[in-house]
């Protein structure tokens, strides 16, 4: 018997539609491995089509009060509540993450960052008008900057899709999204929901593949590009943006250090790094994937983190006792058992370091001991349920050890000591630095990084602020 495939299509400038050319990509489950969806393979027709619609909608959107435009997303924050159910069941399904934790750790803060933005919406605000000549008033405008165009990755599909629209929209953009072509259910589904609330062309998704993305940063219609991807996809999406000096917003991989100091909470640092590191199958550029620890306290470290490792469970969505699902996609787990079956003899897999069962794409949850610095395991990232650990004497070595990556998101330091605290904070060299816990993240503070990390800031006011441009207006008081 043959199940009839999903069919998945685009939404542009108010309508769902085929790619105009009839191309599709297969949808995997990565749960079980198998196909369960077509979505359009977008080509430059459809992205013509949405940039279109997004160019032609822009003067209207723009030129609403910003009342309406908070009103537009309150009413999308309040569907998304309403239809949680349908969402979770399209991202477990696309991401094989567990169903009851994405109900509870991604939908309440996605509706959460949804009215952040709507609140922002009405704090388009300047510095105040002044007379900075004589005879003459200067005022400073703060606008959109236009039609956005906007590739979210497949790591967390909903919620990285709202960080990107949200702040556009409430600033009066227009977008032109586009998902991973592995994941691009939940997003399809948020565009009904989206739609049905702003006007026709306002928001637009297209699904596709890295040449459709290309096709989106190449067009003459963005004013700019924002993805959150590797490193090789923003430095490429830099270059692109460049010809026409597009404006670029560049979320890209980390290498989050977890220093962990000789007067620490063992217990609790063991216990919440694991999760945070393991946690959606440490597919996170926050994830805390690179504990370096005091020797003092190393081997006693690493005997508890193998033990959380170990009792840390991996399985199907519908398991309400799995801390993660899969890995996203059979190259993802191609490239993390790579990683593993490449380490160099000083190293020690402590736990995990091999693959669960042969449906889906399952990892288990691993600890690496014994490794250096310049390791390939320290130096790029895994994107997988793979913590290492490193061994320092002391706090100037830990710091080097921190910063010795390309990355540069977000880190965090574990001590009781609070000038020490403040000590590593001001010298690492990261986006943020968390004290005592690692991973929690809110609407009101910026998330972005530093060196390869990328530079522009997703939530908060600064996020917001990323999707505007500032005019100054000067008028003669003759």
């Amino acid at each position: 018997m043959t199940t009839e495939l999903r069919r998945l299509r685009n939404y542009i400038d108010g309508e769902f539609r085929d790619a105009a050319d009839g191309r599709t990509t297969e949808v995997v489950n990565p749960a079980t491995g198998e196909v369960y969806a077509t979505a359009p393979l977008s080509g430059s027709a459809d992205v013509d089509s949405a940039m279109a619609a997004a160019e032609a909608a822009f003067p209207a959107w723009r030129d609403l009060v910003p009342g309406e435009r908070q009103k537009a997303l309150l009413k999308i924050a309040d569907a998304v509540e309403a239809r949680a159910e349908e969402l979770i069941a399209a991202e477990s399904e696309n991401t094989g993450k567990p169903i009851g934790l994405t109900r509870s750790e991604e939908i309440p803060p996605m509706v959460d960052q949804i009215r952040f933005f709507a609140g922002a919406a009405r704090l388009l605000e300047g510095r105040s008008a002044g007379e900075y000549m004589e005879g003459l008033t200067s005022i400073i405008r703060r606008e959109p900057v236009g039609v956005c165009a906007q590739v979210a990755p497949w790591n967390y599909p909903m919620m990285m899709a709202v960080w990107k629209f949200a702040p556009a929209l409430a600033a009066g953009n227009t977008v032109v999204l586009k998902p991973s072509d592995t994941t691009p259910a939940s997003t399809v589904l948020l565009a009904e929901i989206i739609g049905s609330v702003v006007p026709k062309g306002v928001f637009n998704v297209v699904c596709g593949d890295r040449d459709t993305g290309r096709l989106m940063v190449e067009h003459e219609t963005p004013a700019m590009a924002s993805i959150t991807g590797s490193v090789r996809a923003g430095m490429q999406v830099a270059e692109t943006a460049s010809k026409d000096l597009k404006r670029v917003h560049l979320e890209l991989g980390g290498k989050a250090p977890v220093v962990v100091f000789d007067d620490s909470d063992i217990p609790k640092a063991v216990e919440d790094i694991s999760v945070a590191g393991f946690f959606n199958a440490g597919q996170d550029c926050t994830a805390a994937c690179r504990v370096l620890v005091h020797e003092s306290i190393h081997d006693e470290f690493v005997t508890a983190l193998a033990k959380a490792a170990a009792d840390t469970k991996t399985g199907q969505p519908d398991d309400d006792d799995v801390l993660f699902g899969p890995l996203n996609n059979a190259n993802q787990l191609a490239q993390v058992s790579g990683f593993i079956d490449r380490l160099p003899s000083h190293a020690k897999v402590e736990a995990g370091g091999h693959r669960v069962g042969d449906k889906g794409f399952f990892y288990a949850p691993t600890v690496v001991s014994g490794l250096k610095q310049d390791d390939e395991i320290i130096q790029k990232e895994v994107f997988g349920p793979v913590i290492t650990v490193q061994r320092f004497t002391d706090e100037q070595q830990a710091v080097t050890y921190a910063n010795g990556v390309e990355y540069a998101l977000a880190s965090s330091v574990w001590t009781k000591d609070h000038s020490r605290a403040m000590r590593m904070s001001k010298a690492l060299d990261f986006g943020c630095v968390w004290i005592n816990t690692h991973i929690p993240l809110v609407a009101e503070m910026p998330h972005g990084g530093f060196k390869k990390s990328g530079y522009g800031k997703d939530l908060s006011a600064y996020g917001f602020e990323d999707y505007t441009r500032i005019k100054h207006v000067m008028t003669s008081l003759d």
